[in-house]
Order: structure tokens, then sequence, then C-alpha cells
């Protein structure tokens, strides 16, 4: 288990979300003085307010040496949530933050970004190879969500090159355990079909998606400021991009000769064909960073009927991002 620095005091924004419930559930059981903070009460939530009200920022970093900022609105938010309201708290919340973590000499900073800030980048034509994503690859947001999160990335950057603070910030892929959002991906695969799908591409355990927090905070005094892409190890290289985009199953069952008959029994199937592959080797080789959970670890547990998500996954669930219907990310 990768901790920040021992005996420290951690602020964690977004506590009552999936990762950070995650967040303080692994810090408790560190035995780390933890300041869960969100908009909603929950178990995991010390003080109930808004990244936005700097008087409440500066009471909760009293003492406070790491902070992991996870709150945001996300992706699903964009049905239901105005354009400003993006701003205001994915933008503005995290200047605050900021702001303040520089003001009460915080020791690092952690910022949870997204692989959906690369947006039109990951969508090459049908028959086109697969994009290879690394970090060298420019973001083209699709969305306010990509929009406002690369803007509150660069404004990591510069609390970094200005006021020298200490700051990495993570662009983690999929680790929601709700329903694809897509009614033709629901149509055509069973929800456990698509998420063992994504492991091959553009899905992180939330176990490994903590650690990388965690690992991120150790690191960042030494590192200053990076950027990185969290997902599952991809048992793909940069040579397969072409076979992908054209014929994922054969690419798979040539790296997977067992994966036909686990699927079969499963009534799954592969995608046909892929149109990026997140590479996360500069987060392992940079933030010492080993992930446990990837495409060949699910293949294991299926095939002797066990599930597949870390207990950590379990334990957290599901939330669903909304306390009204609001499609398939409503709370259950």
């Amino acid at each position: 288990m990768v901790v920040p620095v021992a005996g420290r005091k951690v602020l964690v924004t977004g506590s009552a979300g999936h990762l950070g419930e995650a967040l303080v559930r692994v810090l408790r059981e560190q035995e780390y003085a933890v300041v869960g903070l969100d908009l909603q009460g929950s178990a995991c939530t010390t003080v109930v307010g808004s990244i936005t009200d700097r008087q409440l920022v500066q009471t909760c970093l009293a003492g406070v040496d790491t902070v992991l900022h996870a709150a945001t609105l996300h992706k699903p938010h964009v049905v239901s949530h105005e354009q400003q309201a993006f701003v205001d708290t994915n933008i503005t919340g995290t200047l605050v933050l900021l702001e303040e973590a520089v003001a009460a000499g915080v020791g690092r900073f952690v910022f949870t970004s997204t692989t959906s800030t690369f947006g039109y980048a990951l969508t090459p034509n049908v028959g086109q190879a697969a994009a290879w994503i690394t970090e060298e690859v420019t973001p083209i947001p699709k969305n306010i969500y990509g929009v406002t999160k690369l803007a509150a990335e660069n404004l990591c950057e510069l609390a970094h090159r200005e006021q020298g603070l200490p700051v990495v910030v993570l662009r983690t892929a999929r680790f929601f355990p709700e329903l694809d959002d897509r009614d033709e991906i629901r149509a055509h695969y069973t929800d456990a079909n698509v998420k063992a799908n994504e492991f091959l591409y553009r899905r992180v355990d939330l176990a490994d998606v903590v650690e990388a927090h965690l690992a991120a905070a150790r690191e960042a005094p030494q590192l200053g400021f990076g950027r990185y892409i969290i997902s599952a190890t991809t048992p793909f290289g940069p040579g397969d991009v072409a076979e992908l985009g054209q014929d994922t199953a054969a690419v798979v069952r040539r790296l997977f000769p067992e994966v036909e008959q686990i699927y079969d029994r499963q009534g799954w199937q592969l995608m046909p064909r892929l149109d990026r592959v997140y590479d996360n080797a500069r987060a392992r080789a940079e933030l010492g960073w080993t992930p446990l959970y990837d495409f060949r670890a699910v293949l294991e547990s299926v095939a002797v009927n066990e599930d597949p998500r870390s207990p950590l996954a379990r334990t957290v669930g599901a939330k669903g991002y909304h306390s009204v219907p609001t499609g398939v990310y409503t709370v259950r």
C-alpha cells in the first residue's frame, strides 16, 4: 500500500463520490487524519460545503500537508447542469483550492482530471488505426466537462510555475460502476461484458486509481509538476493500432487464446474495433505505480466465476450522479 507521508493530514475533496470515498477509506485505514469535503453529507464527509467557499476551504486546510482534489462536475452532469456550473466548480473551485493551498503551505497537491480532456483526439474515422494515446497527444475537448477540466489542469501547472506548489495531474480513465450511457452499447453487450472489454483500452479499477493518487502525492515534491494517464495496463503495443482499428478480436485472440472459451461461456462478445488505446507507461515509470487490475486479471477472475472488481470497488459500489431520474446515471 502506497501512502503519502507518514503523520500528515490530508484534505480529500469530493469525499461523497466514488473516488473520494475510496480515498478516505484507504487513508483512514492507514490512520491518517482526513478532512473529507463535499456538498453531500456521507460517512466519508467531515465537512459539508463547496470548494468555491474560500473561507471554508481555508478552515479545511488548517494543518493539511496533502490535498487530493477529486471534487468535480462530471460528464453525466452535462445533461443536467448549466455550463456556468461547470466553470464555477471545475475551474473556480480548483483555483480557490490552489490559491489557499499555497497560502497554507501545503506540500503536495493531486488533481483528478480525466481522459475526456482528449476529446476529439480519441475518435479516428471508421477503418483507421486506433489512436495510441500518451501524454504527448494534444487534447481537443468536445464538451464543457473536458474544457473545464483541461482549464483546471492548466491552473494547476500555473500554480506550480508561479508559486512553486508541487502538483500532479492524473487523467483517469473510466472507473465508474454505472451502466454505459450509449444506447447502442447497452443493446449489444451486458454491463459486465462492456467493462471487461474496456480493460483492454480505457478502464481502470477504483483501487488502482486510489493507489495512483497516493503514489502521485508521494512523488509530487520531487516531480514539481506532472500529467499522467491513469488506465489499466493495456496488453497492446503501438504496433497493434492498425489491426485494432480493423479487427480487434483477432488481436485479442492472438494474445489471449483462452478468451474465446471464457467469453463464450459468459455469452460475451469482443469489440469489433477500437478507436483508441490509453498508454499508462509514464505513470508506472515516474510514479512507481503498479496497477493490479488489467484484462488478464479480469479473464482469470471470470474463468473461476469470481467478481473481477477489487474489494474496494465492490465496497464503494454504485452511487449514480443525480438524485432525481436522469438516465442511466441516476442514483439507485
